[in-house]
C-alpha cells in the first residue's frame, strides 16, 4: 500500500531516528507524517534487557549540545543511567612527553564552570531508545529497501523494494557515509582515505581512570582511553591498516601489552576485557547538501577523523539545525523549498567543513615524526596551556555552548542556564 507523508527519512540510525524526534518535539511535523525508511530496523529489547547484560563495544563521546538535543525530543531521560558516564576531565599529551609534561594539554570541567566534559554513552542503548521515542511520538518506521527516487515539483516519490511507493514533501538522506540516497541524488563526494583503522575495545587497566579521557598522539596515530562506569575504559586506537591488522590479529594478553606499552603506562597495566573490532577511517563531505525537496545530514553528508569524537555530535547539530531552519516553514507543503534547505546547507557545510579541516590537520601534524614539527606541537600544546581564556573556550566550543548553533540548544532546559 502506497502512503503520503511530509517527511521520509532513509536511515535509522542515532541521525535519522533524532531527527524524526525533533521533527515531531518541535511541531514541525504532526505525527504520522513523519516516515523513517530502512532495510533493516534495531531489535526493540523489551524490558530493557540490555541494561543487565554488558556494555557494547561501541560507545559515544556526546557533548553537552547534543545532552540538550536529545533531552528535548524525550530521549536523553529514558536512557538507563547504567547506560551513560560522564567524564570530568581530558588530557592529551604528544608522544615525546609526559601526561602533565610541558608536550601536554589538560582540560577540566571545574575550569568552565560545567559539571562534566560530557558524556560517553552506549551506542546500543541510545539507538534503541531513539527508535523507541520515535514511534511512541508516532512516527511510522518502514522496514524495507530502497530501489528509487523520483523529484517533483510538488513532491518526491520513494520506490521500496517491496514495490510499495511513498510520497513525500521533504526526503531527509541519513543513511551513513556510503549513503544510497545521496547516489541517487546525484550528489559527489570530495576527501580521502586515512589508510588507517580504529580498533575498539573495553578494558581494564590497573590505575583508576580518574574519570578522565586520555588520549596519547602517537606517530601512527591518536591511542584515547574514554572512561566507562566501574574502572573501565573504552579504547579507540587509530593505526595504520597493516599494523591496524596485526594489532587486531593479537591474543588478549598480546593486545594488553601493546596497548600498555603505546599508552606509556599512563594508566598502568592494561588488560582487554571484550573483542576487537576495527572499522576503516576517511575525511568525507559532500559537494552538495541539497536538492529540491531533499537534504543530506550526519555520515552522509561529512564523516571525519574520530580523534576528537566529534561526528556524531557533528551530526546532532546538524538534526538541530534543520528542525531550526523548517520550523520556518509556514506550511508543510514548503518543507522541500530549495530556498529553506539552502539555508540549513550553507550554515552547516561551512561549520563541518571547518571542524573536518580541523581534525584532518591536527591527524597531519600529531602523526608526523619529524622532531622539528614535534618541538612545534609541544611548543604549541604549552601555549594554549598557559592562556586560561583560550583554554576554555576550547572546552566551550567542544561541548557545543559556543559557535552557530540552534538558539534552542542556547538553553538547559534542564536547569535552566543560558550557555551566551
Amino acid at each position: 500500500m502506497n502512503r503520503d507523508f511530509d517527511v521520509v527519512i532513509i536511515g535509522a540510525g542515532v541521525i535519522g531516528a533524532a531527527m524524526a524526534a525533533l521533527l515531531v518535539a518541535r511541531k514541525v511535523c504532526a505525527p504520522g507524517r513523519v516516515g523513517i525508511i530502512a532495510e533493516r530496523l534495531a531489535p526493540d529489547v523489551a524490558a530493557d534487557a540490555a541494561v543487565d547484560a554488558d556494555w557494547d563495544v561501541r560507545v559515544f563521546a556526546l557533548s553537552r549540545a547534543s545532552e540538550r538535543l536529545l533531552r528535548h525530543c524525550g530521549v536523553w531521560n529514558s536512557i538507563p543511567p547504567q547506560r551513560i558516564f560522564a567524564y570530568e576531565r581530558m588530557c592529551v599529551w604528544d608522544a615525546g612527553g609526559a601526561p602533565q609534561g610541558p608536550g601536554s594539554l589538560s582540560f577540566d570541567c571545574a575550569e568552565i564552570g560545567e559539571p562534566n566534559l560530557g558524556f560517553i554513552v552506549e551506542g546500543r542503548a541510545l539507538q534503541r531508545h531513539c527508535l523507541r521515542q520515535v514511534s511512541a511520538a508516532g512516527v511510522v518506521l518502514i522496514e524495507a529497501g530502497m530501489q528509487g527516487i523520483a523529484v517533483g515539483d510538488a513532491e518526491v516519490r520513494i520506490g521500496l523494494n517491496d514495490g510499495r511507493e511513498l510520497r513525500s514533501r521533504l526526503l531527509i538522506a541519513a543513511d551513513g557515509t556510503e549513503s544510497k540516497s545521496r547516489e541517487l541524488l546525484g550528489i559527489g563526494t570530495a576527501g580521502h582515505a586515512y589508510h588507517q583503522d580504529a580498533l575498539v575495545a573495553h578494558v581494564r587497566t590497573a590505575k583508576p581512570h580518574q574519570n578522565t579521557a586520555w588520549q596519547r598522539f602517537l606517530a601512527t596515530g591518536p591511542l584515547a582511553f574514554l572512561p566507562l562506569p566501574g574502572g573501565r575504559s573504552s579504547i579507540v586506537w587509530s593505526a595504520a591498516r597493516a599494523e591496524a591488522s596485526r594489532l587486531a590479529k593479537l591474543d588478549p594478553a598480546a593486545f594488553g601489552a601493546a596497548l600498555t606499552a603505546a599508552s606509556g603506562g599512563v594508566l598502568g597495566e592494561v588488560q582487554v576485557t571484550t573483542p576487537t573490532v576495527s572499522f576503516p577511517l576517511k575525511l568525507q563531505y559532500a559537494l552538495d547538501y541539497a536538492r529540491p525537496r531533499a537534504v543530506l545530514l550526519g555520515d552522509a553528508a561529512h564523516a571525519v577523523h574520530p580523534l576528537a569524537g566529534q561526528g556524531l555530535n557533528l551530526g546532532l547539530l546538524d538534526c538541530a539545525s534543520l528542525a531550526e531552519v523548517l520550523s520556518g516553514a509556514a506550511d508543510p507543503r514548503f518543507l522541500g523549498d530549495y530556498k529553506l534547505l539552502r539555508r540549513y546547507e550553507r550554515w552547516r557545510r561551512s561549520e563541518n567543513l571547518l571542524a573536518a579541516t580541523a581534525l584532518d590537520g591536527l591527524e597531519r601534524l600529531f602523526s608526523n615524526a619529524n622532531p622539528a614539527v614535534a618541538g612545534l606541537r609541544a611548543a604549541g600544546l604549552k601555549a594554549v596551556g598557559n592562556l586560561p581564556f583560550m583554554k576554555r573556550q576550547l572546552a566551550r566550543r567542544a561541548l557545543g555552548l559556543i559557535g552557530d548553533i540552534p538558539s534552542f540548544l542556547r538553553t538547559d532546559s534542564a536547569h535552566g542556564r543560558s550557555s551566551v
